[in-house]
């Protein structure tokens, strides 16, 4: 009884942690626009960055990419005139690989229902960033740099849709996911404005570490169309301006 007890108020705890983390993402992403504008300032740049992006994983049978979309913030810092440390929170994001073989959901380590249907592996994520960003004068960037992950959800869904019958089945893996990511990417873009411009890129990860646990060969990577909105920017670079000119000399 006192192991069931255990076992019941662990679960508990893991589960109020989860929705606290949740909660704590979506959070960020209020926060962010609410009060954009006090956070950014001559040499800092900060606000909303989304799109969709096209995963897969290595090393097994399949390599069909599924699309899903992704949203999070970011802080681009200025280091020189041009040169930026870009960096932020992808905070609902989402890895995975479709159309999984026989072989591929026995690699998952969820059973296998028929085969009538499609599966596909989906680990949720929390993306960061750490690139160096580079901005042309005709406002074209680059950038590239390590970026990381923390897994926080994964599951195997069976999809089927016969005889007007709609059939979505969730298998969750999780632990057979390794929980830390770690990897490059690459990507280039371009800015509407230098200062509070919206911006347009593409961008290409690769990851390093395994991602079924014990092997070597799977490994996550994505293709990435983002933009990026900054929130404030503009007014906070006004309000400078603004105070310069009305300084007294």
């Amino acid at each position: 009884m006192l192991e069931t007890n255990h076992s019941k108020m662990k679960k508990i705890l893991c589960s109020l942690a989860f929705l606290l983390t949740i909660n704590m993402a979506n959070s960020q992403v209020l926060l962010t626009l609410l009060f954009g504008d006090k956070l950014n300032s001559p040499d800092l740049e900060f606000g909303l960055e989304g799109g969709v992006n096209f995963p897969a994983v290595s090393g097994l049978d399949t390599s069909s990419r599924f699309s899903t979309f992704n949203i999070g913030f970011y802080f681009d810092f200025r280091v020189k005139e041009q040169l930026y440390i870009h960096t932020g929170v992808l905070v609902k994001s989402k890895l995975g690989v479709n159309k999984l073989s026989v072989s591929d959901v026995q690699a998952a380590g969820v059973n296998y229902i028929d085969e009538n249907g499609t599966y596909s592996q989906k680990i949720n994520y929390f993306l960061v960033p750490v690139f160096g960003k580079y901005i042309f004068s005709n406002n074209i960037f680059v950038e590239a740099g390590p970026e990381f992950g923390l897994r926080y959800k994964a599951w195997v869904e069976y999809e089927n849709d016969t005889d007007d019958v709609e059939t979505n089945i969730r298998q969750y893996n999780k632990d057979m996911i390794n929980p830390i990511e770690a990897g490059v990417g690459i990507g280039a873009g371009y800015k509407i404005d230098k200062v509070g411009g919206m911006s347009f890129g593409v961008k290409y990860f690769q990851g390093f570490v395994n991602v079924y646990k014990g092997n070597s060969s799977t490994k996550n990577n994505s293709l990435f169309l983002a933009v990026t909105l900054p929130i404030g920017a503009k007014k906070s670079h006004d309000k400078i301006e603004s105070n310069n000119i009305n300084k007294p000399q």
